[in-house]
């Protein structure tokens, strides 16, 4: 059996493993889009480009719905793909609102440029081939044909002889460890690939299950030589956030949010604070179509979210509605909250402030003293979040210099990744004389070479940080 890296090596994103078996089965786990901009005159973080004939994969597997894991199947589909594509219903419905609203942002990319071409002089499709065959919602649409979904910690047994499962990660709804035992003509081996590990007592989802043991462990490490400083309940930090900024001095509060997963959180913390009698009367805006959508596929399903939820939703009848609660419909209203002066909270997408309507929020109160930023979030390196979060004191807006006025905060109680911990702990529920060697992923080189140390320290003698392309006879 053999596994190639195609992404998440030594950075975080653009999630992508190819399995073969020395059967002849191609087995693709995750395939994700590259955020790294350091790598983006690559070929391979073009979305066309795949480094493999995309017609020879039998089937790919998706651990969870962040485009950082699903963002090139679409490209997948047009470079010549056509076997069945796997994953957990929770991570379908989210995976078909990602991919969706992905091909409508290039659509308008592609109307743009054009636009731009044109009133230049060059020919109107001139742009379109420089978009590297960008999706659009009939792609999509080709692609959700495509997807069987199997629930959470089922195994399954494939026609091929493969046998898989998708175990309960919890890093987001219906977020999974992939577990597979994979035929060979020496007999089956075993791997997992972690996905994105959740943490335990996080608002909304249950803690993360342990893996049977395996042969083979790929491993994130995002989280992997840091630990959560914040040890508060979720709703208390936002409670002393709040008062702080909107009562104690009636101001602003703008919480940059990833529309999928970390919205949700903030909205259910929000109610229970509401429910508690501690949310003060100020208008919340949570501006994200995407995130209203998403909160209802999470409302959908209730029945794999953790108890603490469930028994919320029976007593108070909704996880997210509260009063006050003001889903802002379209762009012209979302722009008219800068005329609003009274005190309130402002959620906006996305987290990392590199794009969506949250620009605009930022861009106008980047001078205001009365507005605090409440980063909840991580931020990647070289973008304006990172910028932020890390002090920059003069920041560059639409090609001009601005000097940030307003005050910033910012908490990890809200991150769905586990810290370093979580992941030792995840990794030490394997048997060290049993599995035979660890691939460290999905994280910063340096939070890579430390928690390498650190299982390393634990016994675990055969640890790989591998590079892009390295294969692997297993």
């Amino acid at each position: 059996m053999k596994l190639t890296f195609y992404g998440a090596t030594q950075q975080v994103t653009g999630s992508m493993f190819l399995v073969e078996s020395d059967l002849g089965l191609k087995i693709l786990v995750d395939c994700g889009l590259d955020f790294d901009r350091s790598r983006k005159n690559r070929p391979e973080s073009m979305a066309s480009h795949f480094p493999f004939p995309a017609s020879e994969i039998d089937l790919v597997l998706l651990t969870h719905a962040h485009l950082d894991h699903t963002g090139k199947i679409p490209n997948l589909l047009k470079a010549g793909f056509r076997g069945k594509i796997y994953c957990t219903p929770q991570t379908y419905d989210l995976v078909q609102l990602l991919l969706e609203d992905a091909a409508r942002l290039n659509q308008s990319a592609i109307a743009n440029a054009a636009k731009q071409a044109k009133s230049m002089g060059f020919a109107v499709e001139a742009p379109q081939r420089n978009i590297h065959q960008q999706y659009k919602i009939n792609d999509v649409n080709q692609i959700l044909h495509l997807i069987e979904t199997i629930p959470l910690d089922s195994e399954v047994k494939h026609q091929s002889g493969l046998k898989f499962t998708f175990n309960t990660a919890s890093h987001l709804l219906g977020a999974a460890s992939v577990v597979l035992s994979v035929p060979n003509s020496s007999g089956s081996k075993t791997i997992a690939f972690s996905g994105d590990i959740g943490r335990d007592k996080y608002p909304l989802l249950p803690a993360p299950k342990p893996l049977p043991q395996v042969d083979y462990l790929v491993c994130e490490s995002t989280y992997g030589n840091r630990a959560h400083r914040d040890k508060q309940k979720p709703e208390d930090i936002l409670y002393d956030i709040i008062h702080k900024t909107c009562v104690k001095t009636p101001g602003r509060l703008i919480i940059p949010a990833f529309s999928v997963g970390r919205t949700q959180a903030l909205l259910y913390s929000l109610n229970r604070l509401y429910v508690q009698g501690r949310l003060p009367k100020i208008k919340v805006f949570a501006d994200s179509p995407l995130a209203v959508l998403s909160t209802e596929v999470y409302a959908k399903h209730l029945k794999v979210l953790n108890q603490e939820a469930k028994d919320f939703h029976e007593e108070n009848e909704s996880l997210f509605d509260f009063e006050n609660l003001i889903h802002v419909p379209d762009i012209k209203t979302s722009q008219a909250i800068t005329n609003f002066h009274e005190p309130c909270i402002i959620i906006s997408s996305s987290g990392m402030l590199e794009g969506g309507r949250i620009q605009h929020h930022i861009s106008e109160n980047l001078q205001n003293p009365y507005c605090t930023i409440f980063f909840i979030g991580y931020s990647a390196e070289g973008t304006l979040g990172h910028q932020l979060l890390h002090g920059q004191r003069r920041v560059r807006i639409d090609n001009t210099y601005v000097e940030v006025m307003c005050n910033l905060a910012s908490t990890d109680v809200f991150s769905g990744h586990g810290d370093v911990n979580d992941l030792l702990q995840f990794v030490k529920q394997q048997d060290k004389d049993k599995l035979k060697k660890v691939f460290i992923v999905h994280g910063e080189y340096p939070s890579m070479l430390d928690f390498q140390k650190n299982l390393q320290n634990e016994g675990f003698s055969d640890v790989v940080i591998p590079e892009y392309g390295n294969s692997f006879d297993l």
